[in-house]
């Protein structure tokens, strides 16, 4: 009699989600960009490895299902989820109204805020519109940071670059002022060689509307059994402790959020 319950409530359930036959689930595809350390990067040697991808693993894992990872530049990341390139997106992608209106998304995995830095000569002393006046800032653009930068810096030069490793050059050569990004990935920068020219300069108060909910996983709006599958795989891990295993291997604070 429970077996027969069960069933039937899974039957329901797949009836009701997109009203499409359901599909098989029993691999999934990754889609990450590869150039946002250290949340996602590739190796020399072509290894993908960071935050994102060991938490797409846990998930994978939890969830019972093979992980094929694929690599794709950030500004088409949405339109290669909706062609079936591939089939969830775990790319350290904010939760916005905005894109809310492309793709869903899941609960999300981790929210940190943004920050800008600058060269270590630097006299800039604040990060308000007012200290920044003038100044030429660089962001990756189709990210919620360039978004922040328009609406709430509109006294700065924006300029916008396809990875962060575009902006991260200029800025450390003195093309540009400063940058704005996540604070993680800019505090990561910043203990590299690389990243030796220059200093935080300070975080910034998130706006909810720009910044949206949080990291989480986009995937297609026609995938809602997927979509349960990983806020519960979320759920588990952050249960088991594995969350917390994987957070440690790369910070020394809470990036889950509040």
């Amino acid at each position: 009699m429970r077996v027969l319950r069960m069933a039937a409530a899974a039957v329901a359930v797949l009836a009701v989600v997109g009203g499409a036959e359901a599909k098989d689930w029993s691999k999934v595809r990754i889609g990450t960009e590869g150039a946002y350390p250290p949340f996602n990067s590739l190796t020399a040697d072509g290894e993908l490895v960071g935050f994102d991808v060991d938490i797409a693993k846990a998930l994978c894992e939890e969830m019972k299902v093979e992980c094929e990872f694929v690599t794709q530049d950030w500004e088409g990341m949405i339109p290669a989820l909706q062609a079936g390139k591939f089939d969830a997106v775990i790319a350290s992608m904010s939760i916005t109204d905005e894109r809310k209106q492309q793709v869903d998304f899941t609960n999300k995995y981790y929210n940190t805020p943004p920050a800008i830095a600058v060269p270590k000569d630097s006299k800039l002393s604040g990060t308000s519109d007012a200290d920044l006046k003038g100044i030429t800032l660089g962001a990756q653009s189709s990210t919620t940071h360039s978004n922040y930068a328009e609406e709430k810096l509109p006294s700065v030069e924006l300029k916008l670059y396809p990875t962060p490793d575009e902006y991260k050059l200029d800025v450390s050569s003195g093309r540009i002022d400063a940058v704005i990004d996540d604070v993680v990935v800019l505090s990561d920068w910043l203990g590299t060689d690389d990243g030796a020219c220059c200093k935080l300069l300070g975080t910034l108060t998130p706006d909810p509307v720009i910044n949206g909910e949080g990291a989480g996983i986009a995937i297609r709006k026609e995938d809602g059994d997927l979509k349960e599958m990983l806020n519960k795989a979320i759920a588990a891990i952050l249960a088991s402790g594995k969350y917390q295993e994987i957070s440690d291997k790369y910070f020394t604070f809470d990036v889950y959020g509040g």
